[in-house]
């Protein structure tokens, strides 16, 4: 199993906050990406990396950034030789590629043709996520059908609906659509998708699938990834593991802080399979 980390994002939505911001502590993190920014004293992406180092189910974890941001992620990487570094060459958000896209490149790029988690770099879980969980209700999911797939979800409010993907489910959580930030009125699910998917290798020609049918389409269609997982229930299996309370995606200064200070406030988690140790305390992936 391989593991794709999508982190070539400009975070303009993000830097445009931190210029706002009249806190010193906001202003040094401009300039900085938004995987690499510190949460608890550890850059958020190390998380997922220590957490995926301590399990024996991948064998490669790949991150794709920009031109703009790939050395401070090859700074970053030199704690990491079990990660492969790559750039999408683009240099600004203009000419971005789209995080779909930048799956594509991968995919090609590294023949890849196994099983692939892919997460959006700028999320990670507040709390009661364990990584294991999620490997485990893959693989008995795979036994049944080997070109299933997963994604996670958690209950969001009524009005934050219009902020992330939302699924629908039936009883047996196949999920029948995916819409892409609804206003409340659209849809009575409540389920929030973080950027957290676990691919089938039957899954991946898909890929380019889409990208070509989206050929001419806008790069706000082939950028969400929320897009591509709306297109593609409709072509094959994909279930709903509901399992984590809460989860987050980097978007403005005041969440960096909320998300920062849930870290340091947690305390001496003991399970090893989902454990992250910093010098000082631990805490949950």
């Amino acid at each position: 199993m391989k593991v794709i980390i999508l982190a070539a994002g400009y975070g303009t939505r993000l830097l445009k906050d931190l210029h706002k911001a009249n806190q010193e502590a906001f202003r040094t993190l401009i300039g900085i990406p938004k995987p690499l920014l510190p949460i608890g004293g550890l850059p958020l992406i190390s998380y997922w990396i220590e957490a995926f180092r301590a399990i024996e189910d991948t064998t490669g974890i790949f991150v794709i950034t920009n031109d703009i941001y790939y050395n401070k992620f090859k700074e970053w990487v030199e704690n990491y030789p079990c990660v492969t570094l790559i750039s999408d060459g683009t240099t600004n958000n203009e000419e971005r590629l789209g995080a779909v896209s930048c799956l594509q490149l991968i995919i090609e790029q590294f023949t890849i043709g196994d099983q692939v988690i892919v997460i959006g770099g700028d999320t990670i879980f507040y709390e009661d996520f364990h990584l294991q969980d999620v490997i485990r209700k893959y693989k008995t999911l795979y036994q049944g059908d080997n070109e299933a797939n997963l994604v996670l979800s958690y209950i969001c409010k009524e009005e934050e609906t219009s902020k992330y993907g939302i699924l629908e489910t039936n009883e047996s959580q196949r999920i029948t659509a995916v819409k892409e930030k609804p206003p409340a009125t659209d849809t009575a699910s409540r389920q929030a998708c973080p950027c957290f998917y676990v691919f089938s290798k039957h899954t991946l020609p898909f890929v380019q699938q889409f990208l070509t049918e989206k050929k001419e389409s806008p790069i706000d269609e082939k950028d969400a990834p929320g897009h591509f997982l709306s297109w593609l229930v409709t072509r094959i299996c994909w279930q709903n593991f509901p399992q984590c309370n809460s989860a987050y995606s980097h978007g403005t200064a005041s969440h960096e802080v909320t998300v920062g200070e849930c870290f340091l406030q947690m305390q001496d988690l003991s399970t090893a399979d989902n454990m992250v140790p910093t010098e000082e305390r631990s805490v949950q992936i």
